[in-house]
């Protein structure tokens, strides 16, 4: 018998809605054919596609980073704003496309309000330079009477854009990158492009570039930047993705440890250096790159500049484990941003006629729901596998969340076993169960089912309302599933 156990008054830190965030890059039919396609049927006056909103809006992203990515370190922002017409179509180095400019700052503005999310704009620092950067934070949140905030005005929003989140560079620390920088180097840069920025508007906050290759020295770029720019870092960024390539799913059920791993690293980093450095304002960790990509790795041209990854059940799966680690790290990881939200392995697929929802839309919308504002410290025990490098692995991944507001206890459980059903007693420490606990479960017929254009509900969520005892309520877990208990509580 597997047993989870919740003390409500363990309470580990406010989780930052932000964890749910979305990223949308030049690459692919991310932008254009995705959420830009003014020639469709179904886009709006604006030239969005109305059935990509809807689907986004379900995921209710609070904050999305833009434009990239690899293509934001040879990106011109001049070059994506003023008449479509007049905009230079440019030769696009990072994914060796053409990009024609008809996409850029006040298009995305623009979506962004659609969908009622907040900005996080990139600047380049790869290619670019603190000139190009602060001009654009001025374009952007100028409200005097200057040469680009009335450029803005000119183009025909009076008002400024308010962008609060702004990133210094992409994946710094990778040679892939137009402009790669080693951790001297970029810890400069930073610093110096930082100043000029927060010149123009002392009120944004800055997001690092630290880590995407997990190969290299990321505790001397931490060691650097936080020596260097302690005073103008609000988050430091990691990228990773995971997938399946040996075709393993005991062992692809056991990235939970790699996450677990990374997080806790550079948390301690961070706590070694503010104690070194006697720094004393928060320093926190945006995972603004994430998700499942290994199928579509550039193999060849098309891959490489496409990425339409096909999602099937056993990585919806491990989204929700992402999902499980950012709540258990809450007093740490304040912003995450799934890479990324249509086509370019997203959750969201299109063609000229519609759209399908991928297997990993369902836990992003689940979690985003039902996830209250606090993170509880769980303790669980019960069934175990062992895997890859891994033994004695617990088999449900668990986190769990209260909402103060509505009192409310919501529990999260993936049960990585391929076969067994799980039978779980879930206990409080205090407090008591009140009215019905509703259920929601992501599952599919196997670990393989995908959805479709042609069976688009293969995988998908079910829901079901049963009643607790005072405090304590069993339930059964599902084989390969991912469950959420949304608990009412007196």
């Amino acid at each position: 018998m597997n047993r989870i156990k919740i003390d409500l008054d363990r309470q580990m830190g406010h989780i930052n809605p932000h964890i749910f965030g979305g990223f949308a890059e030049h690459l692919g039919r991310c932008i254009y054919g995705g959420i830009y396609e003014p020639d469709s049927r179904l886009a709006d006056e604006n030239g969005f596609r109305t059935d990509v909103l809807d689907a986004l809006r379900r995921l209710n992203m609070p904050i999305m980073r833009y434009p990239g990515g690899n293509f934001v370190s040879g990106y011109r922002w001049m070059d994506g704003v003023g008449p479509i017409e007049s905009r230079p179509t440019r030769p696009e180095l990072a994914w060796e496309a053409v990009e024609p400019n008809h996409f850029g700052t006040n298009e995305f503005i623009q979506f962004c309000r659609k969908i009622n999310t907040e900005p996080y704009i990139v600047v380049n620092c790869g290619d670019g330079d603190m000139r190009e950067a602060r001009d654009w934070v001025e374009y952007c949140n100028g409200a005097q009477n200057t040469a680009l905030a009335n450029l803005r005005r000119q183009h025909g929003f009076d008002a400024p854009h308010n962008v609060k989140y702004w990133g210094i560079g992409n994946e710094v620390d990778g040679e892939w990158q137009i402009g790669y920088k080693t951790p001297q180097e970029y810890a400069r840069a930073y610093k110096e492009f930082a100043k000029v920025m927060r010149m123009v508007d002392p009120s944004i906050r800055l997001v690092a570039s630290l880590i995407s290759s997990w190969r290299t020295e990321f505790v001397e770029r931490t060691q650097l930047l936080l020596d260097h720019a302690a005073d103008f870092v609000d988050y430091l960024a990691l990228h990773w993705y995971v997938g399946n390539p040996e075709n393993d799913f005991a062992k692809y059920m056991t990235t939970s440890e790699i996450l677990e791993a990374r997080i806790s690293a550079i948390e301690g980093l961070i706590k070694a250096m503010k104690l070194q450095r006697n720094i004393q304002r928060p320093i926190a960790i945006a995972v603004d790159e994430w998700n499942v990509w290994y199928r579509t790795r550039g193999r060849t041209s098309e891959e490489r500049n496409n990425l339409e990854e096909r999602y099937n059940l056993e990585d919806a799966l491990v989204v929700a484990m992402h999902f499980n680690a950012f709540i258990r790290h809450a007093q740490s990881v304040k912003m995450a941003n799934i890479a990324q939200i249509v086509n370019v392995i997203a959750p969201i697929f299109t063609n000229p006629d519609g759209l399908f929802l991928q297997t990993i839309f369902h836990p992003f919308e689940v979690y985003r729901r039902t996830c209250g504002d606090t993170a509880l410290d769980v303790f669980w025990e019960g069934d175990t596998f062992s895997a890859g490098d891994y033994v004695g692995l617990r088999t449900l991944d668990v986190s769990a969340t209260l909402d103060k507001q509505h009192n409310s206890l919501s529990i999260y459980v993936v049960n990585r076993s391929q076969t067994d059903n799980l039978e779980t007693t879930i206990m409080l420490d205090c407090g008591h169960f009140a009215g019905e606990v509703q259920a929601f479960v992501i599952n599919g017929p196997d670990i393989k089912a995908e959805n479709s254009f042609d069976n688009s509900n293969h995988v998908g969520v079910s829901k079901a309302a049963f009643t607790a005892e005072r405090r304590q309520l069993n339930y059964t877990f599902e084989p390969h599933s991912v469950t959420a208990l949304v608990c009412p509580l007196e």
